[in-house]
């Protein structure tokens, strides 16, 4: 069985790859029309990786995690992610993800376990919360890829 920090290491490396050869020449382009660009698209899941590090810091620490979800399209709109260059987005992401990495690594096995509850939805574990979060990830890749 794959431990819960290896399939995290290995889902960023795929996404990273994806990223980091994706064309910058597209990314003011919207994904989809009426949707957000692909650079707000990054910016969405930087502000997603912002939001789920604190999680995943804090159920590991504390046993538990209880907190507000997150209004995306206003956490997209005052970062002005539209405006900011691609490289500049995609050199956060990697970092970001260099950290997380290094915070899922050193989770102890039994703190996996911790319920956290994100804003109104259902009581999850961490270890669902971490394979959502990269699903989440990859979800949004393909938007950018589109």
């Amino acid at each position: 069985m794959t431990r819960t920090p290896d399939q995290f290491s290995e889902g960023c490396a795929e996404i990273r790859a994806a990223l980091v050869a994706f064309s910058a020449i597209n990314a003011d382009r919207s994904y989809r029309p009426g949707g957000w660009t692909r650079k707000e698209v990054l910016g969405h899941m930087l502000d997603s990786a912002a939001n789920n590090h604190q999680r995943f810091v804090r159920a590991a620490l504390e046993g538990r995690y209880v907190g507000p979800g997150y209004q995306q399209n206003s956490w997209v709109a005052i970062h002005g992610y539209a405006d900011l260059p691609w490289e500049m987005l995609l050199e956060r992401w990697v970092i970001t993800h260099r950290m997380l990495e290094q915070v899922v690594a050193r989770i102890p096995d039994d703190r996996l376990e911790s319920m956290c509850v994100v804003g109104d939805d259902a009581p999850m574990t961490l270890q669902f919360l971490i394979e959502d979060y990269v699903a989440h990830q990859r979800h949004h890749l393909a938007q950018i890829l589109s």
